[in-house]
């Protein structure tokens, strides 16, 4: 079993004899009673203009709300066009100014930022994009794009380039009535760059630490003179490496079209070809002051490719009705290997011994949506019915190599160069995962009353096939998911709330009879308070919650058995939390990004009654972060220079769940400075040159959760030049 893997993904490798995820769709319509022409004109009137993430007005209005920091408005949520003021429960929105100014490169640093998330749970580990909620992973049961589930079987998740995405929405809390399997702790919403009216086209060039190189353009705008037809292509090649040295090689290419044929109609096709090479084992220990690779770069590697296409079609009927439909086919293929420590031959010397992994998956996604705008009585209503699906099939090799002295690693005299075959795989499995979910919700506006109420029922049928010994387990699990939420909206745009939400999540895992075990569900209560005055740059959220995860699998050890991994349903989390935002754009250039998060957790159910009451591991009580930019006035010298620092701060945190020893807290500082050269010469409009830094003190704190240990990321600094026209 390698060990060099996150506790969630070593979960997976365990179960080499279970099957995977997810679903499919057809239409599912909830047809109001007919309105006149009129009536349909007075609803316009009540709410805002609805909000498309491709084409037409909606890509207007989500370019307009990414030019701030401080957004006003959501995608994600409800699945419909809410403002986040009126939305009852907790959003965080990066915007692409935001991703911009701070320099971001990848998904970690994009998101911790935002109150209540945490990152870095397993210190520097550039595989997968490891994001935690209110304590709770998201890396694998949270990752989302454009609505859809990125998904993930065995080991293998979907890598997100951040310079595709356009905008990143955070949900905090369960959100299953709307999106299905999903973790307790919320989703991240990744949303794609797609084709906008305005014409556009970038080209950027980097160069950073460490040996890191990369080229990145993106066009779009109208392919005609009428307009009907829109393009975006973002194409990005990168060579280099990060710290410990882990490879950071990627090439991607996503194109996306639009056709309108008319105002109330729009589609969209897009793709993404996206190949990269990481390390399988970034894993590193401290020998003598000195940090030790566990494997051997040279011979270590990582390698996916991946492929998604799909498309969104929507049309506005006459009657009120909007009919919208995603779908989305993707394909991921996995092979890694790396050495793993094995037996200590003699005092500091170890002998190592070959491990590859491969692992394909494919998915075929849809989502049918019937939204309906009508009135009844002082009560206007926006009701949203739907029905998805999703088919995931997954086939999985695991393979170990014999102990080789070619291999052996001296703690005192390390080398590094190795190199020798792949072993050849011996363990298979395959999974399928079929899930379907219809759904409805109604967001109803009373005066200034906002309610929200909706309810989901999912069928979900796996089937794990051995594929060494024949042995087939099938699961059928049925499961309702509900959410409710009351927000008041006071005319001076506080806005307090209450909401309840469940979730629930396929398990994988086998019990010792063999059996997949049965879904983890989880329920949260959220108390909270918005501020948002309308066409006011500022905005300030705070939130309590109370989080209760139930049935999480857990791994019971016992030499009875036969050999394997095997677990229970017993795992119980509480948490207590409360989180606060703040994000304010001054007008003499001068913005804020402010965010706390307290997070008391519990286990409250464990198959160790000893650990009942103790906290579980890497749950830091207190993270806080502060951002600072300040842009330069125009009538200075200086005009079109921007300098941004920020500070990160995460205290301590258990190594294990027994509470016998903690992870120290650190505080990390980060920084980036701008210059716009057309603003003080006309001729060179659109050039920008930005040079961005992350972790300045160079901080390498060592993270350990149950038994295994890693090390946070180096210093990193990034210079950019970019043209836009």
């Amino acid at each position: 079993m390698p060990k060099t893997l996150p506790a969630s993904m070593r979960a997976r490798l365990s179960a080499l004899s279970a099957t995977t995820i997810l679903v499919a769709s057809t239409t599912a319509l909830i047809l109001p009673k007919a309105v006149d022409a009129q009536s349909i004109e007075s609803q316009k009137t009540t709410r805002l203009e609805k909000i498309e993430v491709t084409g037409g007005k909606a890509a207007v209005t989500i370019a307009e709300d990414n030019d701030t920091i401080v957004p006003t408005r959501n995608v994600s949520a409800l699945k419909t066009d809410t403002p986040l003021i009126e939305t009852p429960r907790s959003v965080s929105v990066v915007t692409r100014k935001e991703l911009e100014e701070r320099g971001v490169q990848d998904m970690i640093q994009a998101t911790r930022y935002a109150a209540g998330v945490t990152t870095g749970a397993f210190g520097f580990d550039p595989r997968f994009d490891q994001i935690y909620i209110r304590g709770f992973e998201t890396t694998t049961t949270g990752d989302f794009r454009d609505g859809l589930r990125q998904p993930y079987m065995n080991y293998g998740t979907f890598p997100t380039e951040i310079y595709g995405l356009d905008r990143i929405e955070i949900l905090k809390g369960p959100v299953s009535v709307m999106y299905g399997a999903a973790g307790v702790g919320g989703i991240v919403n990744r949303i794609s760059k797609m084709p906008e009216e305005e014409t556009h086209r970038e080209i950027e060039l980097q160069y950073g630490t460490i040996g890191r190189t990369q080229a990145a353009f993106d066009f779009g705008g109208p392919a005609t003179a009428d307009g009907d037809f829109l393009y975006r292509i973002v194409g990005l090649l990168r060579n280099g490496e990060t710290n410990y040295d882990v490879a950071d090689d990627r090439y991607l290419l996503q194109p996306s079209f639009t056709w309108k044929p008319d105002e109330a109609t729009s589609l969209t096709v897009y793709g993404l070809g996206q190949k990269g090479e990481s390390d399988a084992s970034p894993r590193v220990l401290e020998h003598n002051g000195r940090l030790l690779r566990y494997s051997d770069p040279d011979y270590d590697n990582q390698k996916v490719t991946q492929y998604q296409a799909g498309y969104r079609f929507e049309h506005e009927f006459d009657n009120g009705l909007t009919f919208r439909q995603h779908s989305r086919v993707s394909d991921l293929d996995l092979k890694a290997r790396y050495l793993q420590f094995g037996t200590e031959v003699a005092p500091d010397v170890f002998d190592r011994s070959p491990v590859a992994i491969s692992d394909d998956q494919r998915a075929y996604q849809i989502d049918n949506q019937v939204e309906a705008a009508f009135d009844t009585g002082a009560v206007s209503h926006t009701l949203l019915t739907g029905l998805d699906y999703t088919w995931i099939t997954s086939d999985f090799g695991l393979g170990f190599g014999a102990v080789d002295p070619a291999y052996r690693f001296d703690l005192n005299n390390p080398s590094f160069g190795v190199s020798g075959p792949t072993p050849a795989l011996t363990s298979f499995s395959g999974r399928d995962l079929r899930q379907t979910g219809i759904y409805v919700q109604d967001q109803a506006e009373f005066g200034n009353w906002r309610a929200v109420g909706g309810l989901r029922y999912d069928w979900v049928d796996q089937t794990s096939t051995n594929k060494n010994t024949g042995a087939v387990d099938r699961k059928d699990d049925g499961e309702l998911t509900g959410q409710a939420g009351l927000l008041y909206l006071f005319d001076s745009g506080i806005a307090p709330y209450a909401s309840y939400s469940t979730s629930f999540v396929p398990r994988i895992e086998l019990s010792a009879d063999g059996k997949v075990l049965d879904p983890t569900t989880g329920e949260q209560i959220e108390l909270g308070v918005k501020y948002q005055p309308e066409g006011e740059a500022y905005s300030l959220s705070a939130a309590y919650y109370r989080i209760v995860e139930t049935g999480a699998p857990q791994y019971v050890p016992d030499a009875s058995l036969p050999a394997g991994y095997y677990y229970k349903s017993a795992g119980e989390v509480t948490t207590n939390g409360f989180e606060i935002e703040g994000r304010r754009e001054f007008d003499n250039g001068l913005s804020v990004i402010a965010a706390y998060n307290y997070n008391d957790a519990e286990i409250t159910g464990n198959v160790d009654p000893s650990l009942i009451g103790n906290v579980p591991s890497t749950k830091p009580r207190h993270v806080a972060s502060l951002w600072v930019n300040y842009l330069l006035p125009d009538n200075t010298q200086l005009a079109g220079l921007s300098l941004g620092g920020g500070a990160r701060l995460t205290s301590s945190s258990y190594t294990s769940d027994a509470n016998t020893a903690k992870n120290s807290g650190a505080v990390y500082f980060d920084a980036s400075i701008a210059y716009d050269f057309g603003e003080k010469n006309p001729e060179l409009d659109g050039l920008s040159l930005a040079v961005s830094a992350t972790n300045l003190g160079n901080r390498r704190e060592e993270v350990c959760t149950d038994g295994y240990c890693y090390f946070g990321q180096g210093r990193t600094v990034l210079g950019s030049l970019k043209y836009r026209w």
